[in-house]
């Protein structure tokens, strides 16, 4: 009976570990691709909390999941157009702009959740899952790993389809020159703007599915400023991958975990104090970055806006 016990309980964390890990991937392989093109995008945690009010909306009325991700990408995608707007074309401070947009959207996403649905909290549906024949099988780690929802599975290809993006394509080297030698990008004839707002609103697409699953699936619900710092983790996923997208989804996977650790020790009635165990993935996140981030390689020209002919 302990060992069912056991093996219930590891399944569970795992499976947590995997729902709370899939909105970091999607906003830290998004931020990426912002951090490869130059633009340091902190308003990434408004465009998920955007997205997750825009998908969860758009989730409840038509009871479709695939259209409440696509919402919620659009939703994501709308703030990353006022980045685009106001950081690449007006050249305005990145980090500025990016921490204005995220109290603005922290407080719109709350007033129109109460002029909607006032004090009530609806709740979706149960996500639907696709077991992976044969894998999902697999004691303990089969139902953890192998039975999510679709998006998870797209997630991971994800990652390895940017890796593949960053490495042999001409994107992936015109995101590579905009970060690093943007003068020498436009003097090949590719405009650095269109670029860099291209990268900006591909950001904002994937942050914004990235909130749609997690007041979706994850929650079921949406609640207002339920992202909790996680687009700040992805930034730092982001910035600690030095540009490779395997390690954005490592670290998800680990900061997942983490997530997860806190939800199954209040669950299990483990004696320690709920902010102490709140505080667990932030403490993580200070540890990672104590122990990796002399390491970390950023493109020179990161945060600073391109005017063509200014050395």
């Amino acid at each position: 009976m302990e060992v069912l016990l056991t093996q219930s309980f590891l399944t569970s964390l795992i499976f947590g570990a995997v729902t709370a890990g899939v909105p970091l991937l999607l906003a830290g392989l998004g931020e990426q691709i912002s951090e490869k093109a130059g633009v340091l995008n902190i308003g990434i945690e408004g465009m998920m909390l955007f997205g997750a009010y825009c998908g969860f909306v758009a989730a409840y009325y038509t009871d479709s999941f695939w259209l409440g991700y696509l919402c919620g990408g659009l939703g994501g995608m709308v703030v990353a157009a006022l980045v685009a707007l106001l950081c690449i074309r007006l050249g305005l401070n990145q980090i500025v702009i990016g921490i204005a947009l995220t109290i603005g959207f922290e407080g719109l996403t709350a007033l129109l959740h109460n002029v909607q649905f006032s004090r009530t909290y609806p709740r979706l549906s149960p996500a639907p899952t696709l077991a992976i024949p044969g894998l999902s099988d697999i004691p303990v780690l089969g139902q953890a790993l192998f039975n999510h929802n679709a998006l998870v599975y797209l997630a991971v290809l994800l990652a390895f389809f940017l890796a593949w993006l960053f490495r042999n394509s001409f994107i992936g080297l015109n995101l590579e020159s905009a970060g690093n030698k943007p003068a020498a990008l436009d003097a090949a004839g590719v405009s650095v703007l269109a670029t860099r707002s291209a990268a900006v609103l591909s950001t904002g697409f994937l942050a914004g599915i990235g909130g749609a699953y997690m007041a979706n699936v994850g929650a079921g619900l949406f609640v207002p400023f339920m992202t909790n710092g996680a687009g700040f983790i992805g930034i730092v996923l982001a910035m600690l991958a030095r540009g490779r997208p395997g390690w954005v989804l490592l670290g998800a996977a680990l900061f997942g975990i983490s997530l997860a650790m806190t939800t199954a020790l209040q669950v299990g009635g483990i004696n320690i104090p709920t902010d102490v165990v709140q505080m667990l993935p932030f403490a993580m996140v200070m540890l990672v970055l104590v122990i990796f981030a002399r390491h970390s390689v950023l493109p020179p020209a990161l945060g600073l806006p391109y005017v063509r002919g200014e050395r």
